[in-house]
């Protein structure tokens, strides 16, 4: 009687044995299982994040920078024109893969490079003395051979000093004040005010 308890005993022992590790078999393959769904999804969220590239409003914030930029390149060439005379050399940098924060930084960089630009060209040097020589002189659009302008520039001045603007624009009376100011300070740099001999010395200047 004793041995067959024994035996029974000993066979429920072993079954409880085999059970136990068939559950945490089955718990180990439900884990596995679990695990590769998961990483199976991530990398499926992954990949079609990927494959949408950047959002409507990365786009469309791009796209508004690379606006700003161009029109502050365009006012920066502008203003440098006007002072040199000619076009600055192009900027031909592309700015499609920048990325948003670059840009960012490209647009405030450019921003104050026209601010710069159009400060130093509405403040031409002696400015007031320029002024005075043209109320004496005649008017910025006067178109009387064999002078020209608001500073009554002739043919050979204008193009030893503005060439450029001679050959794009026409003689003087078609160029912006400024512009006729910025000529007449390229020629002041090396001849003084000596080409207005009378009205430079009714203004002080000369």
């Amino acid at each position: 009687m004793r041995r067959s308890i024994l035996a029974c005993g000993l066979l429920l022992a072993f079954l409880g044995l085999t059970t136990a590790a068939a559950a945490a078999a089955a718990s180990q393959d439900n884990e596995t299982s679990s695990s590769l769904t998961t990483g199976t999804t991530t990398t499926t969220a992954t990949t079609t994040r990927a494959r949408t590239g950047p959002s409507r409003w990365e786009l469309r914030t791009a796209a508004r920078w690379r606006r700003h930029i161009s029109r502050f390149r365009r006012d920066t060439r502008h203003w440098l024109t006007v002072m040199k005379g000619r076009p600055p050399a192009g900027d031909a940098r592309r700015l499609a893969t920048r990325s948003l924060t670059r840009l960012h930084r490209i647009e405030r960089r450019w921003r104050q490079r026209a601010h710069r630009a159009w400060w130093r060209a509405t403040h031409p040097p002696y400015l007031q003395a320029w002024l005075c020589i043209h109320r004496y002189e005649g008017s910025w659009a006067d178109p009387g051979s064999p002078y020209w302008g608001g500073l009554q520039m002739d043919l050979s001045f204008q193009q030893a000093y503005g060439g450029w603007l001679l050959r794009h624009k026409g003689t003087a009376d078609h160029w912006s004040a400024l512009e006729q100011i910025w000529v007449a300070v390229r020629a002041a740099r090396t001849r003084g005010f000596s080409p207005w001999p009378s009205t430079a010395r009714s203004c002080g200047v000369y």
